[in-house]
């Protein structure tokens, strides 16, 4: 009754639909009375140096979320792990829904990445990636990804999964080991010119771009 009367709000709107989805994160009042505050969600990117673990808490090595203010880290989730010698895009959040559909792999959000590689990048490599790569151990062939060279050991790469050191491994094929990972998107995220280190809240339509 009360919603038929958009005596309902929902994050300050009136609300007439009761199948709306909502999550703790959502300001829900009903006849005038508070029903759910609302947690309120955090979103940012961070421009990950290497040496960092994507990690919340390590014996042994820095994380990520020693670059953060402690009382906002201890609320944070990472959505898209690098290992520790690469460095780029990172995404911090306590939304995990809205993570999942980043980076969930059924999904097959696109990553881009500057790969830098020990040796110059053999010919055949474009077209063997766009194929799809076989992985024995797992028993799965890669999505095809997309190879741009921009020197004769840089190329910018975009897959489709994120397996384990999937980009290593697919180089791999051709025996040119990767010195050197930047990511630079996620999805429609776009990492920019961010320094190194820092840190930023994501905007409005960054947020419902996912």
């Amino acid at each position: 009754m009360l919603l038929a009367r958009g005596e309902v709000q929902l994050n300050g709107q009136p609300c007439r639909d009761g199948t709306r989805a909502i999550s703790p994160y959502c300001r829900i009042e009903a006849g005038g009375e508070l029903i759910q505050s609302g947690q309120v969600a955090h979103y940012l990117m961070l421009n990950k140096p290497a040496g960092y673990l994507s990690a919340t808490s390590d014996p042994q090595h820095p994380t990520v979320m020693e670059l953060l203010p402690p009382t906002l880290a201890a609320q944070l989730h990472i959505g898209g792990r690098l290992d520790r010698a690469s460095t780029g895009l990172l995404i911090l959040t306590n939304d995990g829904l809205w993570s999942r559909r980043l980076t969930a792999p059924e999904l097959k959000k696109p990553k881009t990445y500057r790969v830098t590689l020990a040796e110059p990048i053999h010919p055949d490599t474009a077209r063997v990636f766009a194929e799809g790569i076989h992985f024995p151990y797992e028993g799965i062939t890669t999505s095809p990804a997309q190879l741009e060279q921009l020197e004769p050991c840089v190329a910018r790469l975009t897959i489709y999964e994120g397996r384990y050191h999937q980009i290593k491994r697919m180089f791999g094929r051709f025996r040119n080991p990767v010195v050197a990972l930047h990511r630079e998107s996620m999805g429609p995220l776009q990492l920019g010119d961010l320094a190194e280190g820092g840190s930023r809240p994501l905007s409005q339509d960054e947020i419902a771009a996912i």
